[in-house]
């Protein structure tokens, strides 16, 4: 048997014998979605979310630069759609995305810098299937999605000052909402201007 033959016939017997260990030790231990995802479920997510793009989307240019403006814009979206998931510093250090499966990447790491701008877009525009990233904007060409692209670009240069201005633009639970009309109303009523209209009370 040639040399070749013979290597390719042992990649698929070692292939094979990985498989069923990996399947066997999934039955064992069940489906849960806090472990790690394994190597060979990281290589075929992220081989998959490759071959996902189209080679004519993975090409396109971002219309739109990094000023200032497009930055500051995309920086209140991602804090208002983004951060629930991602974390105002992109990290994916949130108690949603720890408990995804697969977990939320770090976007300021290579895995996702290293894409084209056509791939983030598409991501974001599009979803990715099986994960728990959504398919957003309209069907159409998506100005808001492209602006993120560069805010995504953005995130390893964050500065302190951006992630604290983003804090106050993430969405609130009703309970936050609450206690901050619970503190704004304490305040009102310890001003001594309202404290003099109370009626008194023996």
């Amino acid at each position: 048997m040639p040399k070749k033959k013979a290597l390719l016939l042992w990649l698929v017997l070692l292939f094979v014998v990985t498989a069923i260990v990996q399947g066997m030790a999934l039955i064992r231990h069940g489906f849960s979605a806090r472990d790690a995802p394994s190597a060979l479920e990281t290589y075929v997510a992220r081989t998959t979310r490759k071959l996902a793009v189209p080679s004519d989307a993975r090409n396109q240019k971002n219309p739109f630069t990094a000023t200032p403006e497009v930055l500051a814009e995309a920086r209140a979206h991602f804090a208002d759609h983004c951060a629930i998931c991602h974390g105002n510093d992109g990290s994916g250090k949130t108690e949603i995305c720890q408990n995804l499966y697969p977990k939320a990447p770090d976007m300021r790491l290579s895995q996702t810098q290293g894409l084209t701008d056509g791939e983030i877009y598409y991501i974001i525009h599009n979803g990715i299937r099986l994960t728990g990233m959504p398919a957003w904007g309209t069907r159409e060409k998506d100005d808001d999605s492209w602006k993120l692209v560069l805010f995504i670009r953005h995130l390893p240069q964050l500065t302190p000052e951006e992630e604290e201005e983003m804090k106050g633009l993430n969405p609130k639970s009703p309970e936050e909402l609450k206690e901050e009309q619970e503190e704004e109303q304490f305040l009102n009523e310890s001003q001594p201007s309202n404290q003099a209209d109370k009626p008194m009370h023996h």
